[in-house]
């Protein structure tokens, strides 16, 4: 098959994504990338805890943010652009690294339908999350593996990688140590002049870049590690049972492609000569999943860079099956698993937790556009679980925003509650003690919450007219609802006529009058 056809294919596929996919997924995908490199380039936005102390590597957002730095020289920073064209950059790169996967397995038509077709990769493959980002990284790397031969061309992204996210050194300290064992070279040349050279070389040009952007000397990767392995800052916002990823976690992420993976690793126990790289793949899958299970956070995200090495052991073995298998079973087990896929990518994408996504362009508008009885501009105060939408990055206006704060318990304080958990505990304390009534000028102008809150807190919001109502999911949750909603504060003049549309009409009134119950 041509290669350039091939190549088009993915890139379409991967682009495509980028617009069919509009619903919200996880913070980090806005907060640890976007909303940086917005304040990066244009001096506002909001850098969580994770930038303060140092533990996020600025390598990505520069990447995003020299996007921005372009548009804004040419006057072309609208915020339908500062949206898309991350999204754009990171599905082209993994457009790139699909194309790679498909080459690393020798071009297989198997490859080129499993790569395309996986749900949890069409949802995540053009999201600005670093995560995303190293999935692709580590396919290209896995590409460049001298699996039969000589090379070390792949040390460079596995490098990276391994910068950027520190826990993907789990997958490569194998997969270097079997590189050693089967190599011709001398182990100790092969440390010395590639694994420490490329090594260092990719360490300190990313020091000295969050140096420059942290403003002290910093090493990322052991701060990331220093909070979230050796402080477990991460079972802050939640832990899991250790069996999770073998049991949850790779499961969902692989949904029904899991059945073919099983297949793949029922193969290669039984043929293990025949499967030298589905072999070591599996135990690189399996030391992996055993590390990360120690960590009490876990996330579906987490194991998205053991998607191509689940994928290539299911090639492997599916390919091999295609030549005894008969045209109707070829075509059966390919459109089963195309439909398998295809729903749960659908609803995930375009149904399920929409809200935050359709919310930004309408808080847009109201930045935008929106003036008060003193002309002042709008104070959005959002009383959602923090960062429940994205933030500066999809308004692109100056205006005042506050959110409810989650920061974890970073000086071990006693009986530590985050700001979020105490306004949740009791809604209408925390708005009395932080949120001023007096005068009426100073509430601010929209309030933007779910709708399982609204009743809770139906005397602050008497302040208020419902402006917007913005579906969102299904089922309401603990701290979620079925919809979003934005709230205006009642301008002077408008709290008396607002207040008079409550009142009951004299047809209310004979209705209560004539109802039995009052008789």
């Amino acid at each position: 098959m041509n290669l350039l056809y091939v190549f088009g294919l993915i890139l379409a596929v991967r682009l495509a994504s980028v617009f069919v996919v509009k619903t919200y997924y996880v913070p980090d995908e806005y907060w640890q990338s976007l909303e940086v490199a917005h304040k990066l380039t244009f001096g506002y936005g909001y850098l969580t805890w994770e930038w303060v102390q140092g533990i996020r590597s600025y390598v990505y957002p520069l990447l995003i943010a020299g996007l921005y730095k372009v548009l804004a020289l040419l006057h072309l920073d609208s915020v339908q652009l500062l949206v898309l064209l991350p999204r754009i950059l990171q599905a082209t790169l993994t457009a790139y690294s699909d194309y790679r996967f498909y080459v690393w397995t020798g071009k297989r038509k198997w490859a080129l339908f499993l790569i395309l077709v996986p749900w949890f990769w069409f949802y995540t493959g053009s999201r600005t999350l670093a995560n995303t980002l190293e999935a692709s990284l580590t396919t290209i790397a896995l590409s460049y593996f001298p699996w039969y031969g000589e090379g070390t061309a792949y040390l460079w992204p596995a490098a990276i990688s391994c910068f950027l996210r520190p826990t993907a050194a789990v997958i490569w300290l194998p997969l270097s140590i079997y590189h050693l064992r089967k190599s011709r070279q001398s182990v100790v040349e092969l440390i010395l002049k590639r694994f420490l050279l490329i090594g260092l070389l990719v360490a300190g040009l990313g020091i000295a870049i969050d140096t420059y952007w942290h403003g002290k000397l910093i090493v990322t990767p052991y701060e990331f590690l220093k909070y979230n392995i050796f402080n477990n800052i991460g079972s802050f916002y939640g832990s899991h049972p250790w069996h999770w990823y073998f049991t949850v976690g790779l499961p969902t992420v692989l949904g029904i492609n899991t059945l073919p993976f099983i297949y793949g690793i029922m193969e290669t126990v039984r043929k293990s000569e025949k499967y030298e790289i589905s072999k070591q793949l599996l135990i690189t899958i399996l030391l992996t999943l055993c590390v990360l299970s120690t960590v009490e956070h876990k996330e579906f995200r987490f194991v998205s860079p053991l998607l191509p090495l689940c994928l290539y052991v299911s090639v492997d073995a599916l390919s091999r099956w295609s030549y005894r298998a008969s045209s109707t079973m070829l075509w059966c087990t390919a459109f089963v698993i195309l439909l398998g896929n295809v729903l749960p990518a659908w609803y995930l994408s375009t149904v399920h937790q929409k809200g935050p996504i359709d919310l930004m362009p309408k808080l847009r508008d109201i930045a935008q556009e929106y003036r008060d009885e003193r002309e002042q501009r709008a104070n959005i105060l959002f009383l959602m679980p923090c960062h429940s939408t994205p933030f500066y990055s999809h308004i692109h206006e100056n205006v005042t925003m506050r959110f409810l704060t989650c920061e974890p318990n970073l000086k071990n304080q006693e009986n530590f509650q985050d700001e979020a958990d105490r306004f949740y505990e009791s809604p209408n304390h925390w708005l009395n003690s932080h949120i001023p009534i007096h005068p009426r000028t100073a509430l601010p102008t929209h309030v933007v919450l779910f709708d399982s809150l609204t009743e809770k807190i139906g005397d602050f919001l008497a302040n208020y007219k419902l402006l917007h109502s913005i579906e969102h999911a299904e089922h309401r949750q603990l701290r979620t609802g079925r919809a979003i909603q934005v709230y205006q504060r009642l301008l002077k003049g408008e709290e008396n006529a607002f207040n008079r549309d409550q009142l009951p009409s004299e047809q209310d009134i004979e209705s209560l009058i004539s109802d039995e119950r009052f008789n």
